[in-house]
């Protein structure tokens, strides 16, 4: 593709970059993340190449700004605006609907550049709950205004597994493109869909460790400590895919909360299967007592490079961060790259198809 036809991206709440990664991964030129947490800065800069990182609060920053500091103009069909905003807000796992009340208005805030911009392309990835709640959450006027403007939009829940991902994680996915006349739709993976035993063990670069490792080298195969009561629980749930039921039964072990509960939180300390796709990485991958997180077979939770890997980060990402907890969040909330990916993929074959015709 030559340059007159080189698309670019700005990536809107780019986080740690999974975004930016898999859509340059494709082959589009990412010309600016945009993220109001600092502690991102470190990650996206070590990995996206040649993109300007903005510290900024998208409540605050203003399309003129934009438009100066990274030199793009309204109207060009090269351009793709991306919004993966931070969801709290929608998720079903949300517990504190206060905290989160910000994040509530951010798509309408996206929406804001979208209009002033009016760029080839759009691209919002988000929680399946902004689609059920799609007149509050400002979805729908969102996709009524880009109707108006002559935007073929596509906006489904896909499951990441189904694009080469080795995780359940269905995400909302907009893509809207006034290029060409086709709905675009992410590539969809040819062949066996990705599990656990395809990115995880020994054979696949990972050492056995126990429960409290820490990596400092940037591998970062580091992995959360254990209570000597949680180490003992562990222990006694069975390898791949097993769950609390099995220590259930045991009056030293059983937690309080779930006697007579046992439907709810069944994934509480569950093993992953190796041949099955992983349960969604949250933020909280690293604690097995917030779901299905134990290793499959060892005595511990997931590493940090675990979780990145299930999320399709290739192995030398760079990942900055204060902490486990602090990496673990920049992880959990990313677009898995691959993904990313095959949306831009997706954006690039409609481009070509469409200059062609």
């Amino acid at each position: 593709m030559g340059a007159k036809t080189q698309i670019k991206a700005v990536d809107f709440f780019c986080g740690g970059g999974g975004m930016s990664y898999g859509i340059k991964e494709a082959g589009i030129k990412v010309i600016a993340g945009i993220d109001n947490d600092e502690n991102c800065r470190a990650t996206y800069e070590a990995n996206i190449k040649g993109s300007q990182f903005i510290q900024a609060d998208v409540f605050e920053l203003t399309e003129e700004k934009l438009e100066k500091e990274l030199n793009i103009k309204p109207h060009d069909n090269n351009l793709v605006l991306i919004g993966c905003s931070p969801c709290q807000y929608w998720s079903i796992i949300n517990t504190n609907r206060n905290k989160s009340q910000k994040s509530k208005n951010l798509l309408i805030e996206f929406e804001r550049f979208v209009k002033y911009f009016v760029p080839g392309y759009v691209i919002v990835e988000n929680v399946p709950g902004i689609l059920r709640k799609k007149n509050e959450s400002g979805l729908q006027s969102f996709i009524t205004w880009l109707k108006s403007q002559d935007y073929e939009v596509h906006y489904d829940i896909h499951n990441t597994n189904n694009y080469n991902v080795p995780q359940n994680r269905k995400r909302f996915t907009l893509i809207a493109s006034r290029i060409g006349n086709n709905e675009i739709e992410p590539l969809k993976a040819e062949g066996k869909k990705p599990c656990v035993i395809d990115v995880l063990g020994e054979k696949n670069g990972f050492p056995k460790i126990k429960a409290g490792r820490k990596d400092s080298s940037p591998f970062k195969h580091s992995v959360a400590g254990l209570s000597e009561l949680n180490l003992k629980r562990v222990k006694k749930v069975k390898k791949d895919g097993g769950n609390r039921f099995d220590f259930a039964g045991d009056k030293e072990l059983q937690l309080p909360c779930f006697v007579g509960k046992d439907n709810s939180f069944r994934d509480t300390f569950g093993r992953l299967w190796w041949k099955r796709p992983s349960s969604t990485i949250t933020t909280r991958f690293t604690s097995i007592s917030n779901g299905r997180f134990t290793h499959p077979e060892e005595n511990r939770g997931l590493s940090l490079r675990e979780g990145a890997v299930l999320q399709t980060f290739p192995k030398d990402y760079i990942f900055e961060g204060t902490g486990m907890a602090a990496i673990a969040k920049i992880i959990g909330n990313a677009v898995p790259p691959e993904y990313a990916k095959r949306i831009g993929l997706a954006i690039l074959k409609n481009h070509k198809n469409a200059i062609q015709n």
